[in-house]
């Protein structure tokens, strides 16, 4: 098998050469001879052999009983791995090559230069819920002490569930055709006297958006044009969690109670028998409903004025 004397132990290769085949060796057996101090594999395994030896028991244990440990837990132990061979699942990340760039910097997420943009070191680095909350852990449970049960009150473990159900994710109700937009959000002066919010703490501040522009009737292929309600939703990226405002371009609704919204969305979609109209509400169960509640009356002249039809996102009215 192929060996190269100018391997060091952490795997890396010579400046334009390839990695060694021994990152990718066969183990369906053992080598035929010991392998050389310097070998990349051979140090991986006596690297990760010393970590598991460091903590040969769990001394953790005995912290998990006791009315006392179950309300104040001490810290745990803890090893420090020999190397970045030990804690990294493949050889790949610690070999280099110009097709491969480089092994990534300790602490450093970069995401430029060839493929050095997917080494990510995450030491150091923020754990975060969906909504850039920061929290310290995302495997275990909120319990009552502990040993004992799990509690409702973890909204890290029911957003981790409900997110993990919810990943075959259907077309959206309303609202499904849309296009977004990137920018940020600039405060010109600081509006403390009135607000926390962390966008208008400093004058100057710059706080990253992303908007939604959508309609509301249509499913995802239908068009632009239609006369129609227009979403407008906002997700401001603050250094203290992300903030969302959602919109419409209408300053009224057509209903005034929630609970009528399922009765509403179902007037204002396609006829079942033939999906006519698309986008629209040119159809009789939707002037059906609207006939019935005349609270509606008010978002009909809004709907059928210039607002309905606005001639480009730009001059849309947020």
């Amino acid at each position: 098998m192929p060996r190269s004397s100018k391997t060091d132990p952490r795997g890396d290769s010579p400046k334009g050469k390839s990695p060694p085949k021994a990152a990718a060796r066969n183990t369906d057996s053992g080598p035929a001879k010991v392998e050389p101090a310097n070998d990349p594999a051979a140090a991986k395994a006596l690297h990760t052999e010393q970590l598991a030896a460091g903590m040969p028991f769990n001394p953790n244990k005995a912290g998990e009983h006791g009315f006392r440990n179950g309300v104040l837990p001490k810290p745990g132990a803890t090893v420090e791995p020999p190397s970045r061979l030990a804690s990294g699942s493949t050889l790949s990340e610690t070999q280099s090559s110009e097709k491969t760039g480089s092994v990534a910097p300790e602490g450093v997420n970069r995401t430029i230069e060839s493929l050095d943009r997917v080494r990510v070191d995450s030491a150091g680095q923020m754990l975060t819920t969906n909504q850039g909350v920061a929290i310290a852990d995302n495997q275990n449970s909120l319990k009552y002490g502990v040993r004992g049960p799990a509690l409702l009150e973890d909204f890290i473990l029911r957003e981790k569930l409900t997110h993990f159900d919810h990943e075959r994710i259907p077309e959206r109700i309303v609202h499904a055709r849309g296009s977004g937009a990137h920018g940020y959000f600039e405060c010109y002066e600081p509006l403390t006297d009135i607000t926390k919010a962390a966008p208008f703490k400093a004058a100057g501040k710059i706080t990253p958006v992303f908007v939604r522009f959508s309609t509301v009737q249509g499913e995802r292929g239908s068009k632009d044009t239609a006369r129609d309600v227009r979403g407008f939703a906002v997700k401001f990226y603050t250094d203290e969690g992300n903030w969302d405002l959602v919109g419409n371009n209408m300053p009224v609704f057509f209903i005034q109670d929630a609970m009528k919204f399922p009765d509403l969305v179902h007037a204002v979609k396609p006829e079942p028998h033939h999906q006519m109209p698309q986008a629209a509400s040119a159809h009789d169960t939707f002037w059906d409903f609207v006939s019935l509640m005349p609270e509606s009356t008010h978002m009909l002249m809004w709907a059928m004025s210039d607002r309905g039809i606005p001639r480009s996102y730009a001059t849309m009215q947020g």
